[in-house]
């Protein structure tokens, strides 16, 4: 299992610090959530902080789009060249016009899907994707409770994917600790977004050596 810890649980403090620490103890992805209070009630960072972020990092940063104009955030933070840039298929009327920007910038293309989205809703756009992110929690808050349907989706995912032949990737964010983690990768997950469970323990290292199932 890959673990990309989330950002948006740091310290903001000592944001540098924090990345620093996360890479250090073997992470595999820095997780950077990016909320513009409109699609999700709260406001994060923009371009700024997540470029200073990136210049930090010893790792890939993968970026989740939680915005309404997902074209001009793609363009925004193209820039910063991240490993990942997800957008949510549900505020996007032209998926498969972005995920070609996204690719133009030399980026993985990624769609998100809240937890009430059906996979019908990428099945004929799954062929263009490196990445699948599933939300296993209502998006916009740190914190929440892992919604359990989301296994039963995310080895619908799998069959879809392996059934097409393909090599897309999934990861899960939201809720995630040691106790579910045995069952998101026996669902076929191959990437585990955690933030309170990493930025709240006592040692990031142990938190995210527990995750690699």
């Amino acid at each position: 299992m890959l673990v990309a810890p989330s950002i948006l649980s740091a310290n903001f403090g000592r944001l540098d610090e924090e990345i620093k620490a996360i890479c250090d103890a073997g992470c595999d992805f820095v997780h950077i959530d990016v909320m513009d209070g409109h699609f999700v009630p709260n406001l994060t960072i923009g371009p700024v902080v997540v470029s200073a972020v990136a210049k930090s990092a010893a790792k890939p940063i993968d970026i989740h789009l939680m915005v309404k104009n997902n074209t001009f955030f793609t363009e925004l933070f193209a820039p910063i060249k991240p490993k990942y840039l997800s957008f949510h298929i549900e505020e996007e009327k032209h998926p498969h016009r972005l995920i070609q920007k996204i690719k133009s910038y030399g980026i993985s293309p990624a769609i998100v899907l809240n937890p009430h989205t059906s996979l019908k809703s990428i099945e004929y756009i799954l062929e263009d994707l490196d990445m699948v992110l599933l939300m296993s929690v209502n998006p916009g808050f740190g914190g929440q409770s892992f919604i359990s349907s989301s296994l039963k989706k995310a080895e619908a995912l799998r069959k879809m994917i392996d059934g097409a032949g393909l090599k897309t990737l999934i990861e899960v964010d939201g809720g995630v600790n040691d106790k579910n983690v045995h069952e998101l990768k026996n669902a076929g997950v191959d990437i585990v977004v955690a933030g309170n469970y990493i930025f709240g323990s006592s040692s990031y290292k142990n938190a995210i050596d527990s995750l690699r199932v």
